[in-house]
């Protein structure tokens, strides 16, 4: 005790435990206050009742087969259609920057297509599987920041795995927590991802997990060299869109003034992202309006 009041460094078992805890902390704090970027917290326990490796599997079988629905009646882009060029160039600067938030996302096939539909809509599938119809380019006028918005918010559905979150918390219901065990135990998951596989393509997520899709998806964008800012414009448009008969993208997509002041309220967590990021080489514009000459 005397030496280590006389400044003699302590080496007591008790004060080294301390001096380790406090080195954790401290090492956790600088990493929290290293990260750029907005903060969602972390991801749902309840997806962990189901297979990532089944409901990808799922997701792939039914976006093949809706490509393939698509084709036959002529509503698929083919790989030389100008918008679908500007969905993958963008969706090339996006898909590096999902890593992050997903290391599976580095192994995804991922896929973009675009599909010959007047509505106002768009999807990204569990495993990376993107969709844009053309209305939501044609109707809503996008530029390639307001594009990069909307694609990164439907991807975050998919690397925060909302989708098998849904799954999960169902799955919770149905069976219930006597057997929860079993089921991770055993990995009997499989059956409930195939009874709920059709859900995938008509999935409706929570207000949570969309304020959520809504600030990766910024910061997804901001860090591809895309302007943050446009996730306000592009939520103007779809309010504007949205009066009368609400389009499919706002049924599954809840707007309003408290989505726009979030994302205001996290423009400075991601502005510093998008001043130091590369712009993109080259910048598309979008179709025609519908009422104009040529398509």
């Amino acid at each position: 005790m005397s030496e280590h009041l006389s400044g003699t460094p302590c080496r007591c078992a008790l004060h080294a435990r301390r001096l380790f805890t406090s080195g954790l902390l401290a090492g956790a704090a600088s990493l929290a206050l290293g990260r750029e970027g907005v903060d969602v917290g972390r991801q749902s326990s309840f997806s962990k009742l189901v297979s990532a490796d089944q409901i990808e599997q799922a997701a792939a079988a039914q976006y093949k087969q809706m490509r393939q629905q698509a084709a036959q009646q002529k509503a698929l882009a083919g790989d030389d259609h100008p918008q679908l060029i500007r969905l993958r160039a963008i969706a090339k600067r996006i898909i590096p920057h999902t890593y992050e938030w997903n290391e599976r996302a580095r192994n995804w096939s991922w896929e973009v297509s675009l599909l010959g539909s007047k509505e106002l809509n768009a999807f990204c599938m569990p495993g990376g599987k993107i969709a844009f119809y053309y209305g939501i380019l044609q109707q809503l006028q996008l530029n390639d920041d307001e594009v990069a918005m909307i694609m990164g918010h439907e991807s975050a559905h998919a690397l925060r795995e909302h989708a098998r979150e849904r799954m999960g918390k169902t799955a919770a219901t149905k069976i219930g927590a006597g057997v929860l065990s079993q089921m991770l135990g055993l990995g009997n998951t499989g059956q409930t991802v195939l009874g709920m596989g059709g859900e995938l393509l008509t999935l409706k997520f929570s207000r949570e997990d969309e304020s959520e899709a809504d600030l990766i998806g910024i910061e997804l964008a901001a860090r591809a060299g895309y302007d943050p800012h446009a996730g306000v414009t592009l939520w103007n448009k779809m309010a504007q869109a949205s009066k009368g008969a609400p389009p499919q993208f706002m049924s599954t997509h809840p707007s309003g003034p408290t989505r726009i002041h979030d994302i205001e309220v996290n423009l400075p967590k991601v502005q510093p992202l998008y001043q130091r990021a590369e712009r993109p080489a080259q910048r598309f514009g979008p179709p025609k309006p519908a009422n104009s000459s040529g398509t």
